[in-house]
């Protein structure tokens, strides 16, 4: 099977997964090889995203490494049957791979939850509030790239998937541009509360003792819950966490969040309240 240049995200967590996998059995990559007779380079190029697997040889893997969870098995064996080429792989070569990577991730997302602390989440930006932020990038962006990063998030929204996002009032008074871009856009976020797949919530400012302002996050929903995936902003792209520990503690810290959030019915009235202001 030919190499591949640049794996996905979704390719490496596979990779990872099996990786996990022979780990937890005990065995080396020099034995595991033996087991389903191929070289350890092989086990190596497959466990690093390198190469492909097929259906077939995850479940052999997963036998030899006697794992009796059938439904992630089932879900790992989905994982290497997928073909999937998306609407994303027209920007390859075009944006940086961080930017595929989480279109690839929200397709295949059963659900997604949002925590936002100070710009309206991309999901839910009209094009001109997008245009703004990513025009205040440095160094700045060519009129092509603008325009291919605000294609890019507009193409992202078509996404019917249910998503929860929990935005901080700082997020929804900050103008990263002018009074009548922030007034669309609250009308805007205020429209898609209305979709049946879109639920929004606020966190005011008069809080009380709320210590988790820092928690801005991304969480995508697998199959299953281990197959989870969190998205955090880092300097120089995004990050993705999939460890079974952090999926635990951010699926408990937005859980947290969303109870000390307002519910949809306040949060369209705060949202309309703010509105007013401007």
């Amino acid at each position: 099977m030919s190499q591949r240049r640049e794996p996905t995200a979704r390719q490496m967590r596979l990779a990872v997964e099996l990786r996990r996998l022979r780990q937890a059995a005990g065995f080396t990559a020099i034995e595991a090889a033996a087991l389903v007779g191929v070289q350890r380079v092989q086990v190596s190029q497959i466990e690093s995203g390198v190469v492909g697997v097929s259906e077939q040889r995850v479940r052999r893997l997963a036998s030899h490494y006697a794992c009796t969870d059938k439904d992630f098995i089932d879900a790992l064996a989905a994982m290497a049957a997928d073909r999937t080429r998306g609407w994303w792989e027209e920007y390859r070569g075009l944006l940086p791979k961080p930017f595929l990577d989480l279109s690839e991730l929200e397709h295949h997302a059963r659900f997604l939850w949002s925590v936002d602390m100070l710009f309206v989440p991309g999901l839910l930006q009209t094009e001109d509030y997008a245009r703004a932020v990513f025009s205040a990038r440095l160094p700045e962006l060519t009129g092509e790239e603008l325009e291919l990063r605000i294609q890019h998030r507009k193409a992202r929204q078509k996404s019917r998937i249910p998503y929860e996002a929990v935005i901080h009032e700082a997020a929804l008074r900050i103008r990263v541009s002018d009074r009548d871009t922030a007034k669309t856009q609250l009308a805007h976020l205020l429209e898609l509360s209305k979709a049946d797949h879109i639920t929004v919530r606020v966190i005011p400012f008069d809080l009380n003792g709320f210590a988790r302002a820092s928690s801005t996050m991304t969480y995508a929903g697998g199959p299953l819950p281990k197959l989870d995936t969190v998205v955090r902003d880092a300097p120089h792209g995004s990050i993705l966490l999939d460890a079974e520990s952090q999926l635990t503690s951010y699926r408990m810290r937005f859980r947290m969040v969303e109870a000390a959030s307002l519910d949809p019915d306040r949060s369209r009235d705060f949202i309309h309240e703010l509105a007013r202001e401007l």
